[in-house]
Parts: structure tokens; C-alpha cells; sequence
């Protein structure tokens, strides 16, 4: 195939200076330096037309294309099946992950009790719906309000649970309140003890309101209240009028399960046990284990608890309106250090307003709300003590609600001393969690044994950030801890 070119002549009339013979002579001379004539293609593109569709049927007919084409297509179906047989032997021989259990809403993560709505907020209920930001941030998952609704102390003629006290505000207020607090994924609870502020909690006998008790359910469920909680539980599930109560939470319309929940206190492990069992209830908070008892003794109350029930319905609380705060119950230790237990036991961690921010006896609700502002030099070194165990508080409640061996893990102990605990959470392959505390006056060396456990592991939360810094590893087989001090450590599932 030809081409022609046209052919253009270009003349180079230029040189750089340095490239110019050196000769004196001027551009007018009759010599020219420089100024070549040459000739270059005007159009070099060469355009590539391929075979035609009769030339390549040709060629794709020959032999060697034929046998090509067969070792690509027997390379490709022996490659495929390579792969599907190296998928089901990985899929074989993976170990099964286990089912998720069944967890409800109060199941994933601490539940706040605002027993004094007044003191929590100057402005009742309609406070509580302003602070509701707050407590998003601190991972609450359920408010457990009041009781707030009308009676007079001892006077059981007074009472009437479907009426808010205008102390406390309306009742459209409370709805209001429920109404943002769901958009916000936060439950509401509704504490109707009878008798809250008398000598007994029941007008010593439960039976003689458990009709106003049944009303007041079935009228709070249908406003959109997701719980209620019962103060004593023990007097009214004694009572022929139970079941009854039992059968109103049964019901389900399709929606959230609705929770009974309830509280005793001054019960040993095995009655409470037996409780649990006769009552049914979704949540029972047990006032155990007793921050004054030994870690030997508290190991047991918890495996005794752990071992015969579901953990979705054991629920952790060591302070109330009846118990006082966290810090007051817990003199003798940091409050850190119980907040500590109280997030990683098998179960649902409930606080009392004030136990977030560490609030002591004699110490009132709104001293929550003056961290933020600027600290003078007579409590600026309270308010930043309230603030670490704050930040404490909210570092641990977001590990409750996002590490599954806190939310449904199997719970190992570990070692029990009588001023010390040490114990596991485990789930499946999911990262472990161990636990350490030690209330006593002396530094303890803990022998921690399980075939789980590595030499190393990882600080996720301290008490004691000099000598256990978030984040560093320390050894596991023998574990130091000084005085009035926890520390919280994980690993990676070692399979």
C-alpha cells in the first residue's frame, strides 16, 4: 500500500547565539550561517485500518486458534472450580459464630433514675425533656422517672397513680417528654410506688391498691410510657392480684415490648433468686452486690445470681432514693471504681442522677449543670473531679453499648480476695474483657488462670492512669493493682 507525502520546505533561519560561528561577520554578508532548507512529511499520522471480517473468520479457523481457545476455556472452568472448592472448605472448617441472644431495650445499656424530677431540674418535667441531650450523650438507653404521681404521705385514700403532681408538671408535659425522648431512642419508665413518700412503700398491704395498680398500668402503657417499675416488689408479687398485673406487659400490639420492672432491697442472693423466679418480672434491681461486703462474698452473690438466671433480666444498682448516691454508698473507694462494676457485670447497670458525675451526700443535682461554666478558686477542683468521673462514666457506657461481650458475654471469675475481684467477659469471637478491682488499703498481685486468657492485654479504662495507661499492654498472669484502684483490659479472641 503507498502513501504520498507532501513535502514543505522549512528554513531554519535562527541558531542560539552560543551555536553561531565565531567569524565577525554581519547577517548582511553574502554568507548566510544557519539557514538550512529540508524537507518534512506534512501529515505523519498512519492510520491502522486491522483485518478485514473475512480475514479474521480465516484466521480464527486455523488450528492453533481453535486448540488456544479450548486451554483457555478448560483453564477457566478448572480456575472456577477451584475457587468454589476452596470457599466451602473455608466455609467447613471456619468455626460457626453463635446466635445473637435476644436483647430487649433495656438490655443495651444503662438505665438513669430520676427520682427527684424537681431537684433534677427547676423546671419539673419539662426540664428533664431540656437535659435529654445531656443524657444522650451519656448512652442512656431508659429514664426511669419519678414517682410523680398524687399522694399524701401514709394516706392511701389520696392516692391516685393516673395523676400527676402539678408540682412536677402536667401530664401533657409528660408527653412531651416521652414524645422527644423516643426520637432520641431513650425509653421512659414510670415509677408508680404507691406510697413513695410514706413509711411503707404499700400502706402496709399491697393488696388494697393493686386495682388502682392494674388501672394505672393499663393508662400509662396506652399514653406511650414503655415501662413501669415498682419500688418493693416483693410485697406486691405476694399478693393473689399478680398475675393480673403480669398479664397487662403479656400483651404486645407489635411494637417495643413494654418492661415490668422492680426493686427490692435487704434480700439475700438465694431470695432473690427466688423472686425472680415467682415474679417474672423483665428487670429486677437487687441492691447487690454490697459494696461493704468482701470480694469473696460478692463473687458469690454474682454467681449465684449469673448462674440461674437470664442476664436480661438481672439489673445492677447500687444507689436509689431509698440507698442514697453511689458515692455516698461507696465511701471507702473511688466511685469510678463501682461504676466499673456496675457496667461490666452480666446485666443492666442502672445509676441515680449525680452517680454519673460522682455527687456525694449533702451535694444537690445542679452542680451537674456548673461544670461546663468557668471554675472559681474555691470548687475548681471539685468540679474537676466530677468531671473525670464524668468522662469515666460516658467511656465506659459506650463500651457497654457497643462491645458485645458487655452486652451478653459469658461471665468467668477469675480471683476473689476480701478486698478484691477479677473476672471475665467473653462472647464467641468478640474481643475479651477483664476486670480487675481491688477497694482494699494495699497493693494486690492477682495469679489470673484460663486457658483464654494471652500473656498480654490491652488497658481500655483505669483508675489508675499513671501506672496503667489507657491503651499500653500489661501482663495478665499476674496482675498488679494498688489500692482503691480498677482497670479494665481486653484481648482479641485467640482462636
Amino acid at each position: 500500500m503507498k502513501k504520498e507525502y507532501e513535502m514543505k520546505e522549512v528554513e531554519l533561519n535562527e541558531m542560539d547565539q552560543e551555536k553561531q560561528p565565531m567569524t565577525g561577520e554581519t547577517p548582511s554578508g553574502t554568507e548566510k550561517n544557519g539557514c538550512v532548507k529540508v524537507k518534512v512529511p506534512e501529515d505523519t499520522e498512519v492510520k491502522f485500518t486491522g483485518l478485514s471480517k473475512e480475514e479474521l473468520m480465516k484466521v480464527a479457523g486455523t488450528a492453533g486458534w481453535v486448540r488456544t481457545r479450548w486451554v483457555l476455556l478448560v483453564l477457566f472452568w478448572l480456575g472456577w472450580v477451584g475457587m468454589l472448592a476452596g470457599a466451602i472448605v473455608i466455609i467447613v472448617q471456619a468455626p460457626r459464630c453463635k446466635p445473637i441472644p435476644e436483647m430487649n431495650w433495656w438490655n443495651e445499656g444503662p438505665l438513669y433514675q430520676i427520682s427527684d424530677v424537681n431537684a433534677f431540674s427547676e423546671k419539673g418535667l419539662k426540664g428533664v425533656e431540656e437535659k435529654l441531650d445531656y443524657l444522650n450523650q451519656m448512652k442512656v438507653k431508659g429514664l426511669v422517672l419519678g414517682p410523680i404521681h398524687t399522694v399524701q404521705a401514709d394516706q392511701s385514700s389520696t392516692l391516685e397513680l393516673t395523676s400527676i403532681n402539678p408540682e412536677f408538671g402536667s401530664e401533657s408535659q409528660l408527653i412531651s417528654l416521652m414524645e422527644r425522648a423516643h426520637r432520641k431512642g431513650i425509653s421512659i419508665v414510670l415509677d408508680l410506688t404507691p406510697n413513695y413518700e410514706g413509711v411503707s412503700a404499700w400502706f402496709n398491704n399491697a393488696a388494697s391498691v393493686a386495682e388502682q395498680l392494674k388501672e394505672a398500668c393499663v393508662y400509662w402503657l396506652n399514653k406511650g410510657v414503655d415501662g413501669i417499675f415498682l419500688s418493693q416488689l416483693k410485697d406486691i408479687a405476694n399478693t393473689e392480684a399478680w398475675p393480673s398485673v403480669q398479664e397487662i406487659f403479656n400483651k404486645t400490639d407489635g411494637t417495643k415490648k413494654r418492661a415490668l420492672m422492680g426493686s427490692v432491697k435487704g434480700l439475700s442472693a438465694v431470695d432473690v433468686s427466688y423472686l425472680l423466679n415467682h415474679s417474672s418480672v423483665d428487670l429486677l434491681l437487687t441492691g447487690l452486690p454490697d459494696p461493704a461486703e468482701s470480694g469473696v462474698r460478692q463473687a458469690q452473690v454474682i454467681q449465684i445470681l449469673y448462674a440461674g438466671h437470664l442476664q436480661t433480666s438481672l439489673g445492677w444498682s447500687l444507689s436509689g432514693r431509698t440507698l442514697g448516691s453511689l458515692a455516698s454508698r461507696s465511701q471507702a473507694a473511688p466511685v469510678r471504681l463501682f461504676q466499673m462494676l456496675l457496667f461490666t457485670l452480666p446485666g443492666t447497670p442502672v445509676f441515680s442522677a449525680g452517680d454519673e458525675v460522682g455527687l456525694k451526700a449533702g451535694e444537690k443535682l445542679e452542680a451537674m449543670w456548673d461544670l461546663e461554666s468557668q471554675a472559681d478558686d474555691d470548687n475548681a477542683t471539685a468540679k474537676g473531679e466530677h468531671t473525670a468521673v464524668r468522662d469515666f462514666f460516658k467511656a465506659l457506657s459506650d463500651l457497654k453499648g457497643k462491645e458485645r461481650s458487655l452486652l451478653h458475654g459469658e461471665y468467668i471469675s477469675l480471683h476473689s480476695s476480701p478486698t478484691s475481684l477479677a473476672f471475665l467477659r467473653l462472647w464467641d469471637q468478640s474481643e475479651r474483657f477483664l476486670v480487675a478491682l481491688n477497694w482494699g488499703d494495699d497493693k494486690v498481685t492477682m495469679t489470673l488462670a484460663n486457658s483464654d486468657l494471652p500473656a498480654e492485654a490491652r488497658v481500655r479504662a483505669s483508675t489508675d492512669t499513671e501506672n496503667l495507661v489507657v491503651d499500653s499492654k500489661v501482663s495478665v498472669e499476674k496482675l498488679e493493682l494498688g489500692p482503691k484502684q480498677a482497670v479494665l483490659l481486653s484481648y482479641a479472641f485467640p482462636g
